[in-house]
């Protein structure tokens, strides 16, 4: 017996069953993906096999917006600006939106396109370089070591 919304009952997909909603920017995502600009995909070519063992995502969902990079484990965000990021209103949704990530707890990076074209592979060093360095260091590490029977 097939069961409705199962498919054929071989294991194939595509049977019936409500389609999947995904909020707006996972589609906006997936589109970006696809049609990232030429430095984002150099970028993405020396970011993309985890580099010192850093994972990075491209065209990532964060709240509202995507990062054109993004890095969990150091909540590490890269902005790839090009030449519209000159002009007075986007550099002013820029700001907001840097405001905005970084009260949530992420920090922000912004590489110019130009510079990702010169040289990709100092770009993606100085990146997985930030993305190693912790966001807090820790006092203890900096204090004297704990006396006997202290640890």
């Amino acid at each position: 017996m097939i069961l409705p919304g199962t498919g054929r009952g071989t294991g194939e997909a595509g049977g019936g069953g409500a389609r999947q909603i995904r909020r707006p920017e996972v589609s906006l995502a997936r589109k970006l993906r696809r049609t990232m600009t030429l430095p984002e995909v150099m970028l993405w070519q020396q970011l993309r096999g985890a580099p010192g063992g850093i994972k990075f995502r491209r065209q990532h969902p964060v709240g509202c917006y995507i990062a054109d990079f993004f890095c969990p484990k150091a909540r590490l965000i890269v902005e790839v600006d090009g030449a519209l990021h000159g002009i007075e209103t986007r550099s002013i949704r820029d700001t907001a939106r840097d405001r905005y990530l970084n009260d949530n707890g992420y920090r922000v990076m912004r590489i110019g396109a130009a510079g990702i074209l010169r040289d990709v592979e100092a770009v993606a060093a100085s990146i997985v370089s930030l993305a190693a360095a912790p966001l807090h260091h820790s006092p203890a590490a900096s204090g004297p070591p704990p006396r006997a029977g202290e640890e």
